[in-house]
């Protein structure tokens, strides 16, 4: 059954591999109903991306979809596709800029017949701008936005994360353009575009890069696993594993002294205050180190929840699995797909009291799956009508 607070919303999915479908899980998973138009035959590349043999990662991606079918560069496909905007509340998109207006659905044509509709679109650099009609990927994104500068060890070349952080912030934030954008047509009945750019959207979560550099002159730097001047936070070597701990707070470092049997070390003047702290990150770091490598990581988790203080295991998947939290708060859930049968995955986040999201429903497994469904429930086309369509290669 769906609660989910965006039960009432339609959403046309126009786009393929992360950012535009990212934000299209997310508004699923609120309870929307998310019509993904795909490519004729091939549909979506991210029904082949992922790790290992079997391609599972569409099925997180897809969740709570359905699939038609529409070829986009022939004008009877645009056509099909421009009657069912005509039934959504929003329509989400991540093509290189000027792509949607060259198919004849640009926002001026859209909202001058559908003045109603939210369109959120996502893109390398924006829909304005120089640098506009640039291909651009999340790890360009990433490059551009100040990321990849800083991750990775001082003495090696920028790495990246080893996920697509760039299109998920870009379709977090996409999402919540279009969470705003409904308050706002609730208030006046008018829909607008949002624009969202792989760049803009991790330079956003660059904390305080930017102004550092305009007031100081500072340009951050790699600093590996931890943050330059914020210690102790760290992950630290115990007798059977790795161990994270952050006790970067004057009274969580008094605390993890005690946790030590090292008191005294909660006042040393080397050590005392956050700026002392930073200042002998290092040796900091290497005192702690020495002491988590004599025990278990289950002796140095006891007596981080005995003294309070943050930190926890650095976590696979199977220790995901494993543990309790996890499963409480049904943090992952088992779907049952149409390729692969029941397959664990993350659930639906955040968490709501009183419209629960959900997975309603498992990613399609076929390209344009759903087109009788759709196109006869919105369009009003016959079997008749979707065989010819099929044959000339429109849908």
């Amino acid at each position: 059954m769906n609660n989910g607070a965006l039960k009432d919303i339609r959403v046309v999915e126009m786009g393929q591999l992360l950012a535009g479908p990212f934000c299209g899980q997310l508004l699923g998973d609120m309870g929307a109903d998310v019509i993904k138009v795909e490519p004729p035959v091939t549909g979506d590349p991210m029904r082949e991306w992922g790790q290992g043999a079997e391609k599972v990662q569409w099925e997180v991606i897809a969740r709570n979809k359905r699939s038609v079918s529409a070829n986009l560069r022939v004008a009877e496909g645009q056509a099909l596709v421009k009657r069912l905007i005509a039934h959504a509340d929003v329509l989400v998109e991540n093509f290189k800029p000027g792509t949607l207006e060259k198919w004849g659905l640009g926002p001026d044509v859209l909202l001058a017949e559908f003045p109603h509709l939210i369109i959120a679109r996502m893109s390398g650099y924006g829909q304005t701008g120089p640098y506009s009609d640039r291909a651009g990927f999340g790890g360009i994104g990433e490059a551009m936005g100040g990321w990849r500068y800083i991750v990775g060890e001082p003495d090696r070349p920028p790495s990246r994360m080893g996920v697509s952080i760039g299109d998920t912030l870009t379709a977090t934030y996409g999402c919540m353009g279009v969470l705003a954008a409904l308050h706002v047509k609730e208030k006046t009945g008018k829909g607008q575009v949002i624009d969202t750019a792989l760049y803009e959207s991790v330079l956003q979560v660059m904390e305080g890069l930017v102004p550092e550099y305009d007031r100081m002159g500072l340009i951050r730097e790699r600093s590996g696993s931890i943050l330059k001047g914020i210690a102790p936070s760290n992950v630290y070597s115990c007798s059977d594993g790795e161990f994270m701990i952050g006790a970067n707070k004057d009274s969580l470092w008094k605390r993890l002294a005690v946790a030590m049997d090292r008191e005294e070390l909660g006042d040393d003047p080397r050590y005392a205050t956050h700026l002392a702290r930073g200042e002998n990150q290092d040796e900091l770091d290497a005192l702690i180190n020495d002491w988590t490598r004599t025990l278990t990581m289950d002796e140095v988790d006891a007596l981080m929840i005995e003294h309070s203080i943050p930190a926890g295991r650095v976590y696979r998947a199977p220790d995901m699995l494993a543990d309790p939290h996890f499963q409480a708060r049904e943090a992952i859930i088992e779907v049952e797909t149409e390729r692969f049968g029941p397959l664990k995955m993350q659930s639906s986040f955040p968490k709501f009291s009183a419209t629960p999201s959900s997975v309603r429903r498992p990613a399609p497994s076929v390209v344009g799956q759903h087109n009788a469904e759709v196109y006869g429930e919105l369009l009003g086309l016959g079997a008749d009508e979707l065989a010819a369509l099929t044959e000339k290669g429109v849908i």
